[in-house]
């Protein structure tokens, strides 16, 4: 890279552990002899990657065939069976001290015969882990790696909490058809889409924002079916989603709107709802729940009476704002050069988004081939986050994970369980928020097993990896194909006491792997 110190090899490695969940075995090499520029501008177009293998592995995953009306009727359907059977057990119960029941041989149990629903969502926390392991799978084995960051990325920037309500079945429809087609497209076409997709309509209750006094014209649809049985139609404006809108999504806690502004979101966005939001309904425009008086927002005037349309001016105008691209900008290199991002990074990927109005895949273009991405001081200058761990860890030994729930599990366990962060700001980037002694103690822990090969979710074979051998040899053969070379002495030493007096080559070997991905070196990134 002109006007870097870093090798060829050291390039690759640091681009792999940037734009990638960390290099499976082989990456390495094969990328510093493509040309590491070459390999980055080929992942910022991944429809021209092939991904055949993830998409085989994909197939395996139940979840993908259903719609969100088709999950909410199966998480319906379970919840009903459950009252019945609750029901029946309390009858029964009832019935045992009526007169000669007493005397009564005690009935069997039975066990219902499972229903289609069953395997699917006989409750939330499985349908959770179920969507959270091809999350995993996804980033494991994907070649379009940067494609897979970006959409964790805007998962947690756009971030919605799975275990709301009807968020259990509105999340994957969410991430599936409105996070992931626009991960790498414009900002604004993102934006819009998130603030109409039912999961966030529901999340920040925007679903039930009405204007003050509006009624519905039909009295039929004066109350409406909710979360548990009917309730009255909302009477007022809630302003969750409008707050959102402008502290995360958009313009930054820092971008010069004020109260009287978000009051003006939320009127603007009063009438973006759902249509039967428990049956997994689209997004629909309630006209009568609309604001029709004039607004303003930012010194913008709008001058009322346009309905929707409103909305879709408002998103437009808060996705090309200043604010909004020094925001987004910021949060790109921070994630992607250092928790604190150099101005310059910041300055490029926003003169960029001016240029480009707002052509995500472009601002990435300026980051990558700016020079603070390539800068020594912010080479393994960030932490790893528990899914950035876990998926380089399985990535480093070619681990080959199954479709069961149990990696994310890993992931859950070391602080990060996938879609259930239940403020709206999503995972924390900064080191802060992930490095403590207990969480570096489990890493540790996942790390040796992972080698080892108990860790549930995962089949790895080291044979490919690292031959057995002394100590030495082992120390030099991980420190290049786990660590890139950058293994300090200190490491060297702990790994040589660790592996003294071991006599089983296979045991020594799978050591000597779980303490490299376990150690300090291996948390960078």
């Amino acid at each position: 890279m002109p006007g870097t110190a870093l090798s060829p090899q050291d390039s690759a490695f640091h681009a792999l552990n940037r734009l990638a969940y960390g290099p499976r075995p082989g990456d390495v090499l094969r990328v510093a002899a493509g040309g590491v520029l070459r390999w980055i501008d080929r992942q910022l177009s991944p429809d021209g990657i092939n991904d055949d293998r993830l998409a085989q592995q994909e197939r395996q995953f139940a979840i993908l065939a259903y719609d969100r009306g088709d999950l909410a009727a199966m998480y319906t359907e379970v919840r009903r069976e459950r009252r019945e059977r609750k029901r029946a057990a309390g009858e029964t119960a009832e019935g045992s001290d009526s007169v000669g029941a007493q005397h009564a041989a005690p009935l069997p149990k039975q066990t219902p015969l499972p229903t289609p629903a069953d395997p699917m969502i006989p409750k939330s926390r499985r349908l959770a882990g179920e969507f959270a392991d091809l999350a995993v799978v996804r980033a494991a084995l994907a070649e379009r790696q940067l494609y897979e960051v970006m959409v964790d990325f805007w998962t947690n920037h756009f971030n919605v909490y799975f275990a709301k309500g009807a968020d259990r079945f509105l999340t994957p429809d969410y991430i599936e058809h409105t996070i992931r087609p626009r991960a790498m497209g414009k900002f604004e076409d993102l934006l819009i889409a998130t603030a109409k997709s039912p999961a966030m309509l529901f999340y920040l209750d925007n679903w039930e924002s009405v204007a003050p006094g509006a009624s519905p014209q039909s009295p039929l649809s004066a109350r409406r079916r909710g979360g548990q049985g009917v309730r009255r139609m909302p009477k007022g404006i809630n302003e969750n989603y409008a707050r959102e809108l402008l502290e995360l999504h958009t313009l930054g806690v820092d971008g010069g709107y004020t109260q009287h502004d978000v009051i003006d979101v939320a009127r603007i966005f009063t009438g973006w709802s759902i249509g039967r939001p428990q049956q997994g309904g689209d997004f629909e425009f309630h006209g009568w729940a609309h604001d029709r008086g004039e607004k303003q927002v930012l010194s913008v005037r709008f001058e009322g009476g346009r309905d929707m349309d409103e909305g879709i001016r408002l998103l437009k105008l808060l996705a090309n704002h200043p604010a909004t691209m020094h925001h987004v900008s910021r949060k790109l290199c921070q994630r992607f050069v250092n928790d604190d991002p150099p101005d310059g990074c910041v300055d490029d990927a926003v003169a960029t988004w001016q240029r480009s109005s707002g052509d995500i895949r472009e601002v990435l273009r300026a980051i990558f081939h700016g020079p603070d991405f390539w800068a020594v001081q912010n080479v393994r200058a960030k932490v790893k986050t528990p899914l950035e761990f876990v998926v380089s860890a399985a990535r480093a030994v070619a681990a080959e994970p199954d479709t069961s729930p149990r990696l994310a599990q890993v992931v859950a366990r070391l602080g990060e369980p996938l879609y259930l962060h239940v403020a709206p700001d999503g995972y924390p980037e900064r080191e802060a928020a992930w490095v403590n002694s207990g969480a570096l103690l489990d890493r540790m822990n996942a790390a040796v097993a992972l080698a080892a090969g108990k860790l549930p979710g995962v089949t790895v074979v080291l044979d490919s990896i690292v031959s057995a051998g002394d100590a030495d040899q082992l120390i030099s053969v991980v420190n290049e194909k786990i660590l890139g070379g950058t293994m300090s002495e200190n490491t060297k030493q702990v790994l040589r006491r660790q592996l003294a007096g071991i006599s089983d080559p296979m045991q020594a070997r799978a050591l000597a792997v779980g303490l490299t991905i376990g150690g300090p070196e291996f948390q960078r990134q």
